[in-house]
């Protein structure tokens, strides 16, 4: 029993003890409460401090001055102001118009300095370069070594000869050439035919290209590239060595188109793409224009054709990236797709021989060049360009008196 009892006492004064402790640790943690809460309050206190009322002013301003600005944007013009709309808008075309021929002039300028020094760096004839000088239009006769009764045929007709061909160089600004490139064998009796001939009339441009009928558009590439390194003209024309050309009638045509930068003068066609191995005028890229029996873009006609100065210095400056197809004339269209350039179709340029051309004449509406399209030429032009010229050509003072 006594075991019992002192068992029993025991307990009890453990629990006081317990009850004790408890109530101490709640008054402890409700004073740490407190602390944290007071300290947290003014801590608070510091961070929301108000700004100063200088502080508010110099906002308030700013913002009172931003809202007047863009009050100011915003606000509807006055009459006065409208009134001068309409007249602004010309003004800012003309601007805009101005500054965009400035740069193309630039451009083409450059590409004209790129294309002269690739010239001599690649060791172009240079000597007839005057730098200074200003022609109005060089006519480049495409020819062949085997063509040399057609070169003849040209020069006792429509190609002035000796001094007055060197006359009309320096008076009115028209430069005339046969140009032809190299044999496969440079320096063969071929090449050295030629040389004798070039000294014979001094009426010759030799380029750096072997010849042949497949190359007729690397040819034509490789002329306008010397050519724009040799002269600087107006205008560069191809034609063809069995075409009659008036001189004075064809620069008389090219000068009413002066005031396009990039004019492109020629008779423009749009022939099937010949798709056949063994035809004529075959297209082995036939499948770059699309369906089978699609059409060519527009282009000029291969017998003669005109450019302007800023298009044969576009085609110099990028003479490496040009492609050729099988065709010259294809070829030549297919360089200024994409570009502003303006597309001249005169009819002009491919009157047919006698009587066609006779007529036009005799009306007064004489003919800048003439040719046969079923012979894409004069059908034995060596032998008919003689009376060709006699009904079609025009007077021997004509070039004298063509104001170009």
């Amino acid at each position: 029993m006594s075991f019992n009892k002192s068992r029993g006492g025991g307990l009890g004064a453990g629990g006081d003890e317990l009850v004790l402790r408890g109530s101490t640790s709640k008054k402890w943690t409700f004073l740490l409460c407190l602390g944290s809460f007071c300290i947290g309050l003014l801590f608070t206190n510091r961070m929301w401090t108000m700004p100063e009322p200088k502080e508010i002013i110099r906002r308030s301003t700013l913002e009172v001055e931003k809202m007047n600005l863009v009050d100011g944007d915003c606000a509807p013009k006055s009459i006065g102001d409208a009134k001068d709309v309409p007249g602004e808008v010309p003004r800012t075309q003309d601007l805009i118009q101005t500054l965009d021929k400035t740069i193309s002039n630039l451009e083409m300028e450059l590409a004209s300095a790129k294309a002269s020094q690739e010239s001599m760096l690649n060791g172009a004839p240079m000597s007839e370069s005057t730098g200074k000088r200003k022609y109005f239009m060089v006519i480049g006769i495409n020819t062949a070594f085997s063509s040399r009764k057609r070169r003849d045929s040209v020069r006792a007709t429509w190609m002035p000869q000796g001094e007055k061909r060197r006359k009309m160089e320096e008076e009115k600004g028209i430069i005339i050439r046969f140009v032809i490139g190299h044999s496969a064998t440079p320096g063969g009796i071929l090449d050295r035919a030629i040389d004798a001939e070039d000294r014979k009339h001094e009426d010759l441009m030799r380029l750096d290209h072997v010849e042949g009928y497949l190359e007729l558009a690397a040819k034509t590439k490789a002329y306008f590239v010397a050519a724009v390194s040799m002269w600087d003209a107006e205008y560069y024309i191809k034609v063809d060595d069995d075409v009659h050309v008036n001189i004075a009638t064809l620069g008389n045509t090219l000068a009413r188109h002066r005031s396009k930068p990039r004019a492109y003068v020629g008779c423009m066609k749009s022939g099937p793409v010949l798709a056949q191995k063994g035809v004529r005028y075959h297209e082995p890229e036939y499948w770059k224009f699309g369906e089978w029996g699609n059409k060519y873009f527009r282009h000029a006609t291969g017998q003669l054709y005109a450019i302007s100065k800023d298009l044969a210095s576009y085609i110099a400056l990028n003479q490496h990236v040009l492609h050729k197809y099988a065709n010259e004339d294809v070829s030549l269209g297919s360089w200024f797709i994409g570009l502003d350039v303006e597309h001249v179709d005169d009819r002009r340029l491919c009157c047919g021989t006698p009587p066609d051309c006779e007529w036009k004449a005799q009306a007064g509406n004489v003919c800048a060049a003439s040719f046969d399209w079923s012979c894409s030429g004069i059908c034995k032009s060596a032998d008919r360009i003689k009376e060709v010229h006699q009904r079609c050509g025009e007077s021997q003072n004509a070039i004298w008196n063509a104001k170009l």
